[in-house]
Protein backbone atom coordinates (compact mmCIF):
# COMPACT_ATOMS: atom_id res chain seq x y z
CA UNK A 1 0.00 0.00 0.00
CA UNK A 2 2.86 2.41 -0.02
CA UNK A 3 2.79 3.38 -3.11
CA UNK A 4 -0.75 3.70 -3.67
CA UNK A 5 -3.10 6.34 -1.86
CA UNK A 6 -4.51 6.18 1.22
CA UNK A 7 -7.48 4.86 2.20
CA UNK A 8 -9.29 5.04 4.97
CA UNK A 9 -12.00 3.08 7.16
CA UNK A 10 -15.48 5.53 7.25
CA UNK A 11 -17.49 3.56 9.19
CA UNK A 12 -18.91 -0.36 10.16
CA UNK A 13 -21.96 -1.65 10.63
CA UNK A 14 -23.04 -5.00 11.90
CA UNK A 15 -25.95 -7.17 12.92
CA UNK A 16 -26.00 -9.18 16.55
CA UNK A 17 -23.94 -12.32 15.65
CA UNK A 18 -26.38 -14.96 17.47
CA UNK A 19 -26.33 -18.97 17.87
CA UNK A 20 -27.13 -20.68 14.58
CA UNK A 21 -31.02 -21.92 14.73
CA UNK A 22 -31.67 -19.73 17.30
CA UNK A 23 -33.03 -16.19 16.59
CA UNK A 24 -32.26 -16.06 13.22
CA UNK A 25 -33.51 -19.62 12.46
CA UNK A 26 -35.82 -18.45 9.57
CA UNK A 27 -33.87 -15.40 8.05
CA UNK A 28 -32.24 -15.86 4.51
CA UNK A 29 -28.62 -14.97 3.69
CA UNK A 30 -29.27 -12.23 1.64
CA UNK A 31 -31.45 -10.44 4.66
CA UNK A 32 -29.33 -10.92 7.04
CA UNK A 33 -26.51 -8.88 4.58
CA UNK A 34 -28.99 -6.75 3.37
CA UNK A 35 -29.57 -5.51 7.34
CA UNK A 36 -26.41 -4.74 8.08
CA UNK A 37 -25.58 -2.69 4.62
CA UNK A 38 -29.02 -0.66 4.86
CA UNK A 39 -27.75 0.60 8.06
CA UNK A 40 -24.48 1.94 6.65
CA UNK A 41 -25.97 3.29 3.94
CA UNK A 42 -28.74 4.88 6.16
CA UNK A 43 -25.94 5.93 8.81
CA UNK A 44 -23.42 7.24 5.68
CA UNK A 45 -25.67 9.40 3.61
CA UNK A 46 -25.47 7.05 1.02
CA UNK A 47 -29.49 6.77 -0.01
CA UNK A 48 -29.95 7.11 -3.41
CA UNK A 49 -25.80 7.23 -4.20
CA UNK A 50 -23.29 5.15 -6.29
CA UNK A 51 -20.29 3.35 -4.67
CA UNK A 52 -17.21 2.43 -6.28
CA UNK A 53 -17.75 -0.74 -5.56
CA UNK A 54 -19.24 -3.75 -3.10
CA UNK A 55 -17.23 -7.01 -2.23
CA UNK A 56 -19.30 -9.13 -0.04
CA UNK A 57 -18.68 -12.89 0.62
CA UNK A 58 -20.10 -16.49 2.36
CA UNK A 59 -18.71 -19.92 2.78
CA UNK A 60 -22.09 -21.54 3.78
CA UNK A 61 -24.15 -20.17 0.22
CA UNK A 62 -25.93 -22.22 -2.00
CA UNK A 63 -24.38 -22.20 -5.93
CA UNK A 64 -27.77 -21.04 -7.11
CA UNK A 65 -26.77 -17.53 -4.88
CA UNK A 66 -24.02 -17.09 -6.58
CA UNK A 67 -25.19 -13.07 -7.15
CA UNK A 68 -26.17 -12.38 -3.57
CA UNK A 69 -23.81 -8.85 -3.12
CA UNK A 70 -25.63 -7.46 -6.62
CA UNK A 71 -28.92 -9.17 -5.20
CA UNK A 72 -28.28 -7.56 -1.48
CA UNK A 73 -27.24 -4.00 -3.15
CA UNK A 74 -30.90 -4.23 -5.48
CA UNK A 75 -32.55 -4.73 -2.54
CA UNK A 76 -30.51 -1.64 -0.91
CA UNK A 77 -30.90 2.30 -0.57
CA UNK A 78 -27.79 1.98 -3.00
CA UNK A 79 -28.36 3.24 -6.60
CA UNK A 80 -29.08 0.59 -8.60
CA UNK A 81 -25.84 1.37 -10.92
CA UNK A 82 -23.74 0.66 -7.38
CA UNK A 83 -22.21 -2.71 -8.89
CA UNK A 84 -21.03 -5.42 -6.49
CA UNK A 85 -19.36 -9.17 -6.82
CA UNK A 86 -18.66 -12.20 -4.65
CA UNK A 87 -15.44 -13.02 -2.32
CA UNK A 88 -14.31 -15.44 -0.22
CA UNK A 89 -11.65 -16.91 1.97
CA UNK A 90 -13.15 -19.00 4.48
CA UNK A 91 -12.82 -17.09 7.69
CA UNK A 92 -10.80 -14.41 6.35
CA UNK A 93 -13.37 -13.12 3.59
CA UNK A 94 -14.49 -10.10 5.74
CA UNK A 95 -11.09 -9.19 5.64
CA UNK A 96 -9.92 -9.80 2.23
CA UNK A 97 -12.87 -8.31 0.74
CA UNK A 98 -11.88 -5.12 2.80
CA UNK A 99 -8.13 -5.20 1.32
CA UNK A 100 -9.55 -6.10 -1.70
CA UNK A 101 -11.23 -3.09 -2.54
CA UNK A 102 -8.85 -1.03 -1.02
CA UNK A 103 -6.17 -1.37 -3.50
CA UNK A 104 -9.08 -0.32 -6.24
CA UNK A 105 -9.09 2.69 -3.97
CA UNK A 106 -5.35 3.09 -3.66
CA UNK A 107 -4.71 2.73 -7.15
CA UNK A 108 -7.56 5.40 -8.10
CA UNK A 109 -9.89 2.99 -10.13
CA UNK A 110 -12.90 3.97 -7.34
CA UNK A 111 -13.24 6.24 -5.00
CA UNK A 112 -14.84 4.34 -2.48
CA UNK A 113 -16.29 0.91 -1.61
CA UNK A 114 -18.13 -1.49 0.76
CA UNK A 115 -16.80 -4.69 2.07
CA UNK A 116 -18.21 -7.38 4.43
CA UNK A 117 -19.65 -11.04 4.45
CA UNK A 118 -22.45 -12.90 6.27
CA UNK A 119 -22.93 -16.39 7.20
CA UNK A 120 -25.90 -18.01 8.57
CA UNK A 121 -26.14 -22.15 9.36
CA UNK A 122 -29.52 -21.65 9.58
CA UNK A 123 -30.19 -20.85 5.91
CA UNK A 124 -27.21 -23.50 4.66
CA UNK A 125 -27.72 -25.02 1.48
CA UNK A 126 -28.24 -28.91 1.86
CA UNK A 127 -27.62 -30.82 -1.51
CA UNK A 128 -28.64 -33.63 -3.22
CA UNK A 129 -26.13 -37.17 -3.15
CA UNK A 130 -24.18 -37.92 -6.02
CA UNK A 131 -26.09 -41.15 -7.17
CA UNK A 132 -29.17 -38.87 -6.67
CA UNK A 133 -27.43 -36.27 -8.90
CA UNK A 134 -26.49 -38.39 -11.64
CA UNK A 135 -30.03 -39.83 -11.59
CA UNK A 136 -31.76 -36.47 -12.22
CA UNK A 137 -28.99 -35.03 -14.70
CA UNK A 138 -29.65 -38.49 -16.89
CA UNK A 139 -33.49 -37.59 -16.35
CA UNK A 140 -33.19 -34.21 -17.06
CA UNK A 141 -31.31 -35.52 -20.52
CA UNK A 142 -33.89 -38.29 -21.32
CA UNK A 143 -36.15 -37.32 -24.61
CA UNK A 144 -38.59 -39.80 -25.15
CA UNK A 145 -40.82 -41.42 -22.81
CA UNK A 146 -39.54 -44.73 -22.78
CA UNK A 147 -36.17 -43.38 -21.67
CA UNK A 148 -37.86 -41.58 -18.89
CA UNK A 149 -39.91 -45.12 -17.63
CA UNK A 150 -36.43 -46.49 -18.08
CA UNK A 151 -35.21 -44.51 -15.17
CA UNK A 152 -37.70 -44.76 -12.83
CA UNK A 153 -36.83 -48.07 -12.66
CA UNK A 154 -33.28 -47.17 -11.14
CA UNK A 155 -34.66 -45.01 -7.97
CA UNK A 156 -33.06 -46.11 -5.35
CA UNK A 157 -33.65 -45.30 -1.75
CA UNK A 158 -30.43 -44.42 -0.80
CA UNK A 159 -31.20 -41.32 -3.06
CA UNK A 160 -33.65 -39.55 -0.25
CA UNK A 161 -30.43 -39.15 1.70
CA UNK A 162 -29.15 -35.46 1.79
CA UNK A 163 -25.88 -34.20 1.70
CA UNK A 164 -25.49 -31.68 4.36
CA UNK A 165 -22.55 -29.03 4.43
CA UNK A 166 -19.47 -29.86 7.02
CA UNK A 167 -17.05 -27.92 8.61
CA UNK A 168 -14.37 -29.84 8.01
CA UNK A 169 -10.95 -29.99 5.55
CA UNK A 170 -11.77 -31.99 2.60
CA UNK A 171 -8.49 -33.63 2.35
CA UNK A 172 -7.87 -35.14 6.02
CA UNK A 173 -11.68 -35.51 7.36
CA UNK A 174 -11.47 -33.81 10.15
CA UNK A 175 -12.86 -30.78 11.88
CA UNK A 176 -11.08 -27.47 12.80
CA UNK A 177 -11.85 -28.31 16.07
CA UNK A 178 -9.80 -31.98 15.95
CA UNK A 179 -6.90 -29.97 14.06
CA UNK A 180 -6.69 -27.38 16.67
CA UNK A 181 -6.82 -30.38 19.35
CA UNK A 182 -3.37 -31.80 17.58
CA UNK A 183 -1.99 -28.19 18.11
CA UNK A 184 -2.73 -27.68 21.64
CA UNK A 185 -0.95 -30.81 22.36
CA UNK A 186 1.67 -29.94 20.37
CA UNK A 187 2.18 -26.29 22.37
CA UNK A 188 1.08 -27.99 25.46
CA UNK A 189 -1.59 -25.67 26.03
CA UNK A 190 -3.49 -26.48 29.08
CA UNK A 191 -7.01 -26.67 29.57
CA UNK A 192 -6.50 -23.84 32.18
CA UNK A 193 -5.57 -21.62 29.99
CA UNK A 194 -7.87 -21.96 27.20
CA UNK A 195 -10.84 -21.54 29.58
CA UNK A 196 -9.13 -18.39 31.42
CA UNK A 197 -8.67 -16.45 27.53
CA UNK A 198 -12.29 -17.45 27.28
CA UNK A 199 -13.49 -16.04 30.21
CA UNK A 200 -11.22 -12.82 29.59
CA UNK A 201 -12.89 -12.96 26.15
CA UNK A 202 -16.48 -12.49 27.34
CA UNK A 203 -15.92 -10.01 30.27
CA UNK A 204 -14.08 -7.73 28.20
CA UNK A 205 -16.85 -8.23 25.55
CA UNK A 206 -19.73 -7.47 28.23
CA UNK A 207 -17.70 -4.42 29.62
CA UNK A 208 -17.77 -2.91 26.33
CA UNK A 209 -21.31 -3.57 25.50
CA UNK A 210 -22.00 -2.02 28.76
CA UNK A 211 -19.78 1.19 27.92
CA UNK A 212 -21.44 1.48 24.99
CA UNK A 213 -18.38 0.77 22.65
CA UNK A 214 -20.99 -1.21 20.21
CA UNK A 215 -23.84 1.05 20.11
CA UNK A 216 -23.04 2.70 16.68
CA UNK A 217 -21.81 -0.20 15.42
CA UNK A 218 -24.34 -3.20 16.52
CA UNK A 219 -27.97 -2.47 14.42
CA UNK A 220 -30.60 -4.45 16.19
CA UNK A 221 -32.61 -7.40 14.44
CA UNK A 222 -34.58 -10.24 15.02
CA UNK A 223 -35.50 -9.28 18.26
CA UNK A 224 -31.89 -8.79 19.61
CA UNK A 225 -30.11 -5.59 20.13
CA UNK A 226 -26.26 -7.54 21.23
CA UNK A 227 -24.47 -10.72 20.64
CA UNK A 228 -26.55 -12.96 21.93
CA UNK A 229 -23.82 -15.68 22.62
CA UNK A 230 -22.15 -13.22 25.08
CA UNK A 231 -22.22 -14.52 28.63
CA UNK A 232 -20.85 -11.23 30.83
CA UNK A 233 -21.84 -13.63 33.97
CA UNK A 234 -19.98 -16.76 33.22
CA UNK A 235 -17.20 -17.94 35.42
CA UNK A 236 -14.14 -19.96 34.90
CA UNK A 237 -16.02 -22.40 37.22
CA UNK A 238 -19.17 -23.18 35.07
CA UNK A 239 -16.04 -23.37 32.11
CA UNK A 240 -14.37 -25.85 33.73
CA UNK A 241 -17.50 -28.41 34.26
CA UNK A 242 -17.92 -28.17 30.36
CA UNK A 243 -17.23 -31.56 29.03
CA UNK A 244 -14.54 -32.01 25.80
CA UNK A 245 -16.37 -30.79 22.45
CA UNK A 246 -13.90 -32.64 19.82
CA UNK A 247 -11.75 -35.10 21.57
CA UNK A 248 -13.80 -36.52 24.32
CA UNK A 249 -11.63 -38.31 26.06
CA UNK A 250 -9.33 -37.36 29.57
CA UNK A 251 -6.71 -35.45 27.18
CA UNK A 252 -9.56 -33.23 24.77
CA UNK A 253 -9.14 -29.70 26.05
CA UNK A 254 -11.34 -28.06 23.61
CA UNK A 255 -15.24 -27.03 25.04
CA UNK A 256 -18.09 -25.32 23.82
CA UNK A 257 -16.91 -22.75 26.16
CA UNK A 258 -13.64 -22.22 24.72
CA UNK A 259 -14.88 -22.86 21.27
CA UNK A 260 -16.34 -20.07 18.94
CA UNK A 261 -20.05 -21.33 18.84
CA UNK A 262 -21.34 -22.03 15.31
CA UNK A 263 -23.12 -18.22 14.43
CA UNK A 264 -25.14 -15.93 12.20
CA UNK A 265 -24.57 -12.56 11.24
CA UNK A 266 -23.14 -10.31 8.69
CA UNK A 267 -21.12 -7.11 9.26
CA UNK A 268 -19.40 -4.65 6.70
CA UNK A 269 -17.45 -1.28 6.13
CA UNK A 270 -17.52 1.51 4.43
CA UNK A 271 -13.69 2.49 2.97
CA UNK A 272 -12.89 5.13 0.66
CA UNK A 273 -10.04 7.81 -0.35
CA UNK A 274 -9.54 11.09 0.41
CA UNK A 275 -11.44 12.66 -1.92
CA UNK A 276 -14.50 11.03 -1.70
CA UNK A 277 -13.93 11.46 2.26
CA UNK A 278 -14.26 15.36 1.15
CA UNK A 279 -17.24 15.18 -1.35
CA UNK A 280 -19.42 13.39 1.21
CA UNK A 281 -17.76 14.99 4.50
CA UNK A 282 -17.03 11.77 6.01
CA UNK A 283 -14.61 11.84 8.60
CA UNK A 284 -11.86 8.91 9.29
CA UNK A 285 -11.61 6.32 11.86
CA UNK A 286 -8.80 4.63 10.77
CA UNK A 287 -5.95 4.44 8.09
CA UNK A 288 -5.32 0.74 5.98
CA UNK A 289 -2.08 0.43 6.08
CA UNK A 290 -1.05 -2.77 4.38
CA UNK A 291 -2.20 -7.02 4.94
CA UNK A 292 -1.02 -10.46 3.92
CA UNK A 293 -2.13 -13.54 3.36
CA UNK A 294 -0.02 -17.15 3.79
CA UNK A 295 -0.42 -20.44 4.25
CA UNK A 296 1.05 -23.89 5.77
CA UNK A 297 1.00 -27.58 4.63
CA UNK A 298 -1.92 -29.07 7.12
CA UNK A 299 -1.90 -31.99 5.02
CA UNK A 300 1.48 -32.88 6.55
CA UNK A 301 2.11 -31.74 9.92
CA UNK A 302 1.74 -28.29 10.30
CA UNK A 303 -0.48 -27.01 12.19
CA UNK A 304 -4.06 -26.18 10.26
CA UNK A 305 -4.30 -22.85 12.30
CA UNK A 306 -1.41 -21.58 12.32
CA UNK A 307 -0.76 -19.47 8.86
CA UNK A 308 -1.33 -15.98 10.54
CA UNK A 309 2.08 -16.27 12.41
CA UNK A 310 3.59 -16.43 8.96
CA UNK A 311 1.31 -14.04 7.48
CA UNK A 312 2.19 -11.33 10.38
CA UNK A 313 5.59 -12.12 10.11
CA UNK A 314 6.00 -10.75 6.17
CA UNK A 315 3.76 -7.69 7.51
CA UNK A 316 6.20 -6.81 10.21
CA UNK A 317 9.30 -7.47 7.70
CA UNK A 318 7.73 -5.26 5.02
CA UNK A 319 6.37 -2.04 7.38
CA UNK A 320 9.84 -2.43 9.37
CA UNK A 321 7.77 -3.15 12.25
CA UNK A 322 8.24 -5.38 15.60
CA UNK A 323 5.62 -7.37 17.25
CA UNK A 324 5.48 -5.24 20.13
CA UNK A 325 5.42 -1.83 17.46
CA UNK A 326 1.11 -2.08 18.29
CA UNK A 327 -1.37 -0.31 21.11
CA UNK A 328 -4.22 -2.86 20.36
CA UNK A 329 -4.10 -6.65 18.29
CA UNK A 330 -7.49 -8.00 17.40
CA UNK A 331 -6.55 -11.72 17.27
CA UNK A 332 -9.66 -13.74 15.80
CA UNK A 333 -10.88 -16.76 18.31
CA UNK A 334 -11.69 -19.40 16.64
CA UNK A 335 -10.68 -21.43 19.72
CA UNK A 336 -8.83 -20.04 22.58
CA UNK A 337 -6.02 -22.93 21.84
CA UNK A 338 -5.40 -21.00 18.27
CA UNK A 339 -4.58 -18.15 19.95
CA UNK A 340 -2.23 -19.66 22.33
CA UNK A 341 -0.71 -21.98 19.87
CA UNK A 342 -0.13 -18.43 17.69
CA UNK A 343 1.45 -16.77 20.77
CA UNK A 344 3.43 -19.36 21.79
CA UNK A 345 4.68 -20.00 18.33
CA UNK A 346 6.18 -16.07 17.86
CA UNK A 347 8.11 -16.60 21.17
CA UNK A 348 9.51 -19.89 19.47
CA UNK A 349 13.01 -19.37 18.49
CA UNK A 350 13.07 -23.07 16.53
CA UNK A 351 9.77 -21.96 15.32
CA UNK A 352 10.02 -18.62 13.72
CA UNK A 353 13.64 -20.23 12.32
CA UNK A 354 11.49 -22.96 10.42
CA UNK A 355 8.81 -21.48 9.37
CA UNK A 356 9.84 -17.43 8.76
CA UNK A 357 13.40 -17.48 8.62
CA UNK A 358 14.25 -15.71 11.81
CA UNK A 359 17.72 -15.70 13.31
CA UNK A 360 15.38 -14.69 16.57
CA UNK A 361 11.58 -15.12 18.02
CA UNK A 362 9.02 -12.43 17.21
CA UNK A 363 8.64 -12.24 21.05
CA UNK A 364 5.43 -11.91 23.23
CA UNK A 365 3.13 -9.61 23.29
CA UNK A 366 1.27 -7.30 26.02
CA UNK A 367 -1.58 -9.72 26.63
CA UNK A 368 -3.59 -6.21 28.11
CA UNK A 369 -3.65 -5.26 24.41
CA UNK A 370 -5.18 -8.50 22.98
CA UNK A 371 -8.98 -8.71 22.41
CA UNK A 372 -9.37 -5.50 24.37
CA UNK A 373 -13.34 -5.59 23.70
CA UNK A 374 -13.90 -9.37 23.54
CA UNK A 375 -13.61 -11.35 20.23
CA UNK A 376 -15.14 -14.37 18.12
CA UNK A 377 -15.48 -17.11 21.41
CA UNK A 378 -17.48 -14.73 23.04
CA UNK A 379 -19.26 -12.39 20.49
CA UNK A 380 -19.53 -15.21 17.97
CA UNK A 381 -17.91 -16.16 14.49
CA UNK A 382 -20.17 -16.19 11.54
CA UNK A 383 -17.32 -17.24 9.37
CA UNK A 384 -17.17 -14.53 6.78
CA UNK A 385 -18.37 -11.97 8.88
CA UNK A 386 -15.71 -11.86 11.28
CA UNK A 387 -13.37 -9.88 9.32
CA UNK A 388 -15.40 -6.69 8.85
CA UNK A 389 -16.03 -6.67 12.77
CA UNK A 390 -12.34 -7.12 13.23
CA UNK A 391 -12.01 -4.55 11.10
CA UNK A 392 -14.98 -1.86 12.59
CA UNK A 393 -13.79 -2.55 15.91
CA UNK A 394 -10.33 -1.87 15.39
CA UNK A 395 -10.96 1.33 13.48
CA UNK A 396 -12.70 2.52 16.59
CA UNK A 397 -10.24 1.76 19.07
CA UNK A 398 -7.67 3.51 17.26
CA UNK A 399 -10.26 6.48 17.78
CA UNK A 400 -10.21 6.37 21.41
CA UNK A 401 -6.18 6.46 21.06
CA UNK A 402 -3.58 7.39 19.23
CA UNK A 403 -1.56 4.17 17.99
CA UNK A 404 -1.40 1.31 15.62
CA UNK A 405 -3.00 -2.04 15.63
CA UNK A 406 -2.97 -5.59 14.21
CA UNK A 407 -5.73 -8.18 12.99
CA UNK A 408 -4.78 -11.98 12.44
CA UNK A 409 -7.19 -14.14 11.25
CA UNK A 410 -7.16 -18.07 10.66
CA UNK A 411 -9.36 -19.61 7.97
CA UNK A 412 -9.91 -23.06 7.27
CA UNK A 413 -7.64 -24.71 4.47
CA UNK A 414 -4.58 -24.03 6.32
CA UNK A 415 -4.39 -20.18 5.31
CA UNK A 416 -4.63 -16.83 7.13
CA UNK A 417 -4.61 -13.30 6.97
CA UNK A 418 -3.32 -10.40 8.71
CA UNK A 419 -3.66 -6.50 8.26
CA UNK A 420 -2.36 -3.43 9.85
CA UNK A 421 -4.08 -0.35 10.98
CA UNK A 422 -2.71 3.37 12.19
CA UNK A 423 -5.12 6.11 13.68
CA UNK A 424 -5.66 9.19 11.76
Amino acid sequence: MKSLKPVYVIAGKRTPFAKSGTVYAKTKINDLMGHSLNALVESQGLKGKTVGDVAFGAVMNSSLNWPMPREVVLGSGLHPYTPAYYIQRACGTGLEATWNLALKIGAGQIPDAIAGGVDTNSDVPIEVNQGYRDWLLKLNAARTMGERLGLLAQVRPSFLAPKFPQVAEARTGMSMGEHCELMVKEWKISREAQDELAYRSHKNGAKAYDEGFFKDMVVPFGKVDRDATLRGDTTLEKLAKLKPAFDKSPAGTLTAGNSSPMTDGSSCVLIAGEESMKQNHWMPMARLVDFESAAVDFVHGDGLLMAPTVAVSRLLDRNNLKLQDFDYYEIHEAFAGQVLCTLKAWESAEYCKKYMGKAMPLGSIDITKMNVVGSSVAVGHPFSATGARLVMTLAKLLTKKKGRGLISICTAGGMGVAAILESV
